[in-house]
């Protein structure tokens, strides 16, 4: 139960820091919006990635019956 309230939590923050990026970008700060994009992609990148694809496979898996 832990696991998913933190990943709703999580997931949350996520959302509302890139909102805060489109906020950004639409009041002009184009260098600003920029930057917690491309943060925002290497976050992705370096600590999610991984994890996504492990999912993915497991759920692949799983519908295969393996």
């Amino acid at each position: 139960m832990f696991d998913w309230i933190f990943s709703f939590i999580h997931l949350g923050g996520l959302l509302a820091i890139l909102g805060y990026a489109v906020y950004s970008l639409v009041r002009g700060s184009v260098y600003r919006a920029a930057l917690i994009l491309v943060l925002l992609a290497a976050y992705y990148y370096f600590v999610l990635y991984k994890a996504v694809l492990r999912e993915i496979a497991r759920r692949r898996s799983l519908r295969s019956g393996k």
